[in-house]
């Protein structure tokens, strides 16, 4: 499968490599996040790589922006990354890297420890989702500290100013994570077709899980909460409930609406869309007034 490969660029000439879809005002208290959708290969990447092209996209969380594309009609952003999640993961802390990938010893503040360094799934991830190794060889510190600054950086400058945005205008804001997970996920459990992540009742308030829980429900899906995915970076660095901001993850079952093996969308991917934009509208209708502060 032929990649979206991004064209060489210097720091001065690179573009911010995001996507911001803007209601045409804000009306409510929503963001809507998409950390690991993004397909724009960088071309040095995909040289560096010993995979090819659909083995690195089976790291993506394919076409989620597209199932959330309906946010700016509701009078809420859609932020996305255009940069894949194989080549720096924004749903991680900026550090947290394996020092087995780097050719020189890392600087003692980076996160080398961390549960998602030792998956091979750090900032820099060591592996694709399928456990197979990205990289033919070794990497330079200056190329994690390139892709930090560069991609991961320009990502939550923009999501955080999204965050306190909003807050300021409504005093609270709610951000909704969005992302995927594999059909098998939560075998050999009973399957959900969507997983509610709020690390086990500390990112935001009950009220906001009932009402994405109520929605999709309603659809007729079988939602599951926080396991196995109770929240990652994003969800559990911006949800500060006593602070206004409220974070909720949201993981659909891929099997819905794509073809996994082969990065496709099903025929059913337009119906799951528009029971997502039911989830979205009920997001929506929440009154900033839930905030329990």
């Amino acid at each position: 499968m032929d990649l979206a490969i991004a064209p060489d660029q210097t720091p001065e000439a690179a573009p911010l490599p995001i996507l911001l879809a803007r209601p045409e005002r804000q009306s409510v208290p929503l963001v809507f996040v998409s950390a690991h959708s993004g397909r724009d290969y960088p071309a040095e990447f995909v040289a560096a790589a010993r995979l090819d092209g659909l083995t690195l996209r089976r790291s993506e969380d394919g076409f989620v922006d597209e199932l959330f594309a309906a946010a700016p009609s509701f009078g809420a952003p859609l932020l996305a990354a255009t940069f894949p999640r194989a080549f720096c993961d924004a749903n991680r802390e900026p550090w947290e890297l394996d020092p087995a990938m780097f050719e020189e010893r890392l600087p003692a503040w980076v996160n080398t420890a961390s549960a998602r360094v030792g998956a091979g799934l750090g900032t820099i991830a060591k592996v694709v989702a399928s456990g197979e190794a990205i990289y033919q060889r070794k990497l330079r510190f200056a190329e994690a500290e390139r892709r930090v600054r560069l991609y991961w950086e320009p990502f939550h400058t923009a999501l955080r100013e999204l965050v306190d945005e909003i807050r300021r205008q409504f005093g609270v804001c709610v951000l909704v994570d969005c992302h995927s997970m594999p059909g098998n996920c939560t075998a050999p459990h009973p399957p959900a077709d969507f997983v509610l992540g709020d690390a086990h009742g500390t990112t935001c308030s009950p009220l906001v899980v009932q009402r994405a829980e109520a929605a999709l429900a309603g659809r007729g899906y079988r939602v599951g909460r926080n396991d196995p995915y109770a929240g990652g970076y994003i969800t559990r660095h911006y949800g500060r409930p006593r602070e206004g901001v409220h974070a909720l993850q949201v993981e659909v079952c891929r099997p819905l609406y794509m073809d996994e093996a082969r990065m496709a969308r099903l025929a059913s991917f337009e119906a799951v869309r528009d029971d997502i934009t039911a989830l979205v509208a009920g997001l929506a209708g929440l009154d900033p007034a839930f905030d329990e502060r």
